[in-house]
């Protein structure tokens, strides 16, 4: 098999010839581990890409305070405005373009891509997928209505607005899924292999609000923006943090291939019978704020042997995500890289 056919091995519950692997090469590992976490990548490479050496961030003095400590304010495409206190971590609202309802009549969406509005765009941009594909999975999207929400407009407000059937806030979900739909369009057209969606609706203990308002507000909109991908024989996969497991069957109804979900947040025995049963595939993303981060090199070696016997890689259903997070001890990076591929 090459990459993209293990991959697809995975997502279909087909036994790969390899445990399949997932790197997402966050800025703020390279930050913190510079060159030999480049060369700890290039030596264990993933299915999802051939690997590149990525650059080692280096930040300017305008982006510390006057105590030396790490501080940037950045405005994004959407008009929000996000405070920084750790590099590349994301950061905490700090003003909001729709703090107020009176400002959603001239409020205006950041343009479409090219790909969606310049067919010779478009072309490129599906020639290049064509090409990865060769060898390689490609997932494309990242698509959010709640989290969208709460960036846009403080969360207890839209909490509130949630629960009262808020018109300005049913207009603007509406408005969400009009913008998403050209460019889910474009992706299923290109025949990528799969299409991302993320929402963290779970707190440590539950979700932050029922089912009820999920298949209210937010079951429908997806449905209608995942429809024309199910048609197409796309994969759908969600990510979202936090317990969420009362969702999973809201998933299922929707289509969802496959789910990347917040791992300590579970018994992982009952989340991987449940998803399997469900034939919802599963990335296994080790606990990165617990184990990974303080936890000794041997610790994260048994989590990870743990988690193999318990989803069972090596017979289709789950891949191993891996990611760098800050204040993760580079011995616990290698060792959860070098444990993975001794199923590799």
């Amino acid at each position: 098999m090459n990459s993209r056919e293990r991959m697809l091995a995975a997502w279909h519950f087909r036994a790969p010839d390899k445990v399949p692997v997932e790197y997402y090469c966050a800025p703020v590992g390279f930050y913190e581990h510079g060159e030999k976490l480049n060369d700890l990548y290039e030596a264990h490479p993933g299915d999802f890409a051939p690997y590149v050496r990525q650059p080692i961030p280096v930040l300017g003095p305008e982006c510390f305070d006057e105590n030396g400590r790490y501080h940037e304010i950045r405005t994004d495409a959407w008009g929000t405005a996000w405070e920084y206190r750790i590099f590349g971590i994301a950061g905490i609202e700090y003003r909001y373009p729709l703090d107020d309802w009176g400002k959603l009549s001239d409020y205006r969406f950041p343009g479409q891509p090219a790909w969606v509005t310049d067919r010779d765009a478009f072309k490129r941009m599906k020639a290049a997928v064509k090409q990865h594909q060769q060898q390689y999975f490609y997932r494309g999207g990242g698509f959010s209505l709640f989290e969208r929400l709460i960036a846009l407009r403080p969360f207890e407000d839209v909490l509130c607005d949630l629960l009262t059937d808020d018109p300005h806030l049913i207009d603007l979900m509406d408005r969400l899924v009009d913008y998403y739909e050209p460019q889910i369009a474009a992706l299923v057209e290109m025949g990528v292999d799969a299409i991302h969606f993320g929402d963290d609706f779970g707190t440590q203990e539950d979700l932050i609000f029922s089912p009820g308002l999920f298949r209210t507000h937010f079951k429908p909109r997806y449905d209608r923006l995942m429809k024309p991908i199910r048609d197409a024989g796309v994969l759908i996969e969600f990510h979202s943090c936090g317990k969420v497991g009362k969702l999973f069957p809201e998933f299922e109804d929707l289509g969802v291939n496959s789910i990347w979900p917040q791992l300590p947040a579970y018994d992982m025995q009952w989340l991987a019978d449940t998803l399997r049963d469900m034939r919802i595939a599963i990335a296994i993303h080790t606990d990165r704020g617990g184990t990974m981060t303080y936890g000794t090199p041997d610790d994260v070696r048994a989590l990870v042997r743990k988690e193999y016997e318990i989803f069972r890689p090596d017979r289709g259903g789950s891949w191993f995500y891996i990611e760098p997070d800050n204040g993760m001890p580079f011995e616990n990076i290698k060792a959860l890289i070098e444990q993975v591929y001794e199923y590799r």
